[in-house]
């Protein structure tokens, strides 16, 4: 039974490293440090989000409609899994006016979630 790799100590929380690898069919062994990726840190329905939101190529109404949530739950999803993989966020000043209002034309927000994310920003 295979399990989930775990990416930090039980003990002490710090990262951990994977050490060894084996083949399963003929059994090799090689030991070594090897890196895992950034998405391996992700917790089980970060990935699966993940997944859903690559599916739907990027188009957060597909994600919507695929996952039952609003404009503001899929981004807040979005944020904190940019968060979760290290990456730090743009500030507030910094919103993409112009973003937001062709999201708007093209109806992927609503006005109230433009009105919304303007404000927040």
């Amino acid at each position: 039974m295979a399990y989930k790799v775990i990416t930090n100590c039980p003990v002490c929380s710090k990262t951990l490293k994977i050490t060894k690898l084996q083949c399963t069919h003929c059994h090799t062994t090689i030991e070594n440090e090897f890196e895992l990726s950034k998405l391996a840190s992700l917790s089980k329905d970060q990935l699966h989000f993940v997944e859903v939101f690559l599916t739907c190529r990027g188009n957060i109404k597909e994600v919507e409609k695929e996952l039952g949530i609003s404009y503001p739950t899929v981004r807040g999803k979005l944020t904190d899994i940019i968060s979760s993989l290290g990456y730090v966020q743009k500030k507030k000043s910094e919103v993409d006016e112009k973003k937001v209002v062709t999201m708007l034309e093209n109806g992927e927000i609503t006005a109230e979630e433009a009105i919304k994310l303007l404000k927040e920003e």
